[in-house]
Parts: C-alpha cells; sequence; structure tokens
C-alpha cells in the first residue's frame, strides 16, 4: 500500500516511515501543506497520514482541498490539539480517524490497519509484477515459488520503481525511499543498487530505463 505521510515534525516523520515501510508499504513523505496539496493532486496516495499544524498550508486546508477535489482517500489526523471541537472541525473536514499526539507507535499502526480493512485496502499484499511475484510484507521476489537473493537496499529501489510503474523516479526520490528524507547521501549512492539489480531482473525480462538528469522507469516485457 502507498501512504502518504505529511508531518514538518522529521524525526517523527522518520520514525513513522520507518515502522510503515517495516510493514512493506511503500511511503512518500512531505512536510508542508503546499508540498503536500501538490502531491496529493497529481500523485495521490492509497492513505494518507496528516498532520494539522504544517507550514505554509494547513492540514485542514490540505484535507479540504482533497475532498473538493472528490478524493476518497482515507486520511488519518495527527494532531497535538486534543480538545474535542478540535477533533470535530478534522473530522467535520472529511478525516476518517483522529490521533493526538504524543502516541505509542502500536496505536498508529493499529489505526493505520483498521482504516485499511475499512476501505478495503490492500495490506502486506502480493503483486505479480512481470513472470515475478513481489510479497510487500516480507519484501520478497519470487520466481516460480522460490525467492531471489536480492539485498535490502536493491529490493526497496525495486518497491519505489514498482509504486511509480510507468513513470520516472528521480536519484532524490529513491533516496528518501531508501535512506530516509534528510540523510546525508550523495545522489550517486544509487548508481552501483541499480546496477545490480538491472542485472538481476533482466534475466525475467524486466528492465530499468535511464532518463540521463531525470531518473528511472521500471518497464516490464511481455
Amino acid at each position: 500500500m502507498r501512504i502518504a505521510v505529511v508531518e514538518d515534525n522529521t524525526a517523527l516523520a522518520n520514525a513513522i516511515a520507518y515502522r510503515l515501510r517495516d510493514s512493506g508499504h511503500a511511503v512518500d513523505l512531505l512536510h508542508d501543506g503546499e508540498a503536500a496539496d501538490r502531491f496529493l493532486a497529481n500523485e495521490g496516495a492509497d492513505l494518507l497520514v496528516l498532520d494539522i499544524n504544517l507550514p505554509k498550508m494547513s492540514g485542514l486546508d490540505v484535507l479540504r482541498s482533497l475532498r473538493t477535489r472528490g478524493a476518497t482517500t482515507p486520511v488519518l489526523v495527527l494532531t497535538a490539539r486534543s480538545d474535542t471541537r478540535d477533533r470535530v472541525t478534522g473530522l467535520d473536514a472529511g478525516a476518517d480517524d483522529y490521533l493526538v499526539k504524543p502516541f505509542e507507535m502500536d496505536e498508529f499502526e493499529a489505526r493505520i490497519r483498521a482504516l485499511s480493512r475499512r476501505k478495503d485496502l490492500d495490506f502486506g499484499t502480493s503483486e505479480k509484477v512481470g513472470e515475478l511475484v513481489f510479497e510487500r510484507e516480507t519484501r520478497q521476489l519470487f520466481h516460480a515459488g522460490v525467492a531471489l537473493e536480492i539485498p535490502r537496499r536493491e529490493l526497496a529501489i525495486f518497491e519505489c520503481l514498482q509504486d511509480r510503474r510507468g513513470r520516472l523516479v528521480s536519484k532524490d526520490q529513491l533516496i528518501d525511499h531508501v535512506y530516509g528524507v534528510g540523510a546525508d547521501v550523495d545522489d550517486s549512492a544509487v548508481e552501483p543498487h541499480i546496477s545490480r539489480l538491472r542485472k538481476r531482473l533482466q534475466a525475467h525480462d524486466i528492465r530499468i530505463k535511464t532518463a540521463r538528469g531525470l531518473g528511472y522507469m521500471l518497464e516490464i516485457n511481455l
């Protein structure tokens, strides 16, 4: 499942992303309201975790904008405000659930599972990718029922490319997905991982196309 996390507290955002990715989800991290609004309008998500107090554009305005476009994306609102009136405002704006900070990660994950069940979303599903099967929960690729031996970072790159199949994925997006937003990693760090992953996938008619200066795209020869 592809989950967008909009939270301006970098430490909390990274902690949430780590737990979600560890559960097999793809995570897009955003740190201000305007960036989140643009991302949701252009890219979308299966589920949205949204902080209320955001720079540039409030979480409530992001939520209202999302619902005005007719999107039915399930939304879990995060806020430090515990007043009942604030909860009602968030729910009236279109939130599906509300979680007050600080919170335990176990409760957070339980809320995500509940929302995914309520909206009939897949939580840790298997996906057919050409002649391979990608198991999100265990983060493994299988061929004819046998797991391929692929290092974790290469699988994270594959996951990011698969989630955006048919679209170019920049090096910065790959670095954010593999290492986390704000990681002090040079953009050339993904190149050896891409090279090795490309060789592993070629035998299964799956290509990683390079658009010089723009990024990478996953292509499957059917």
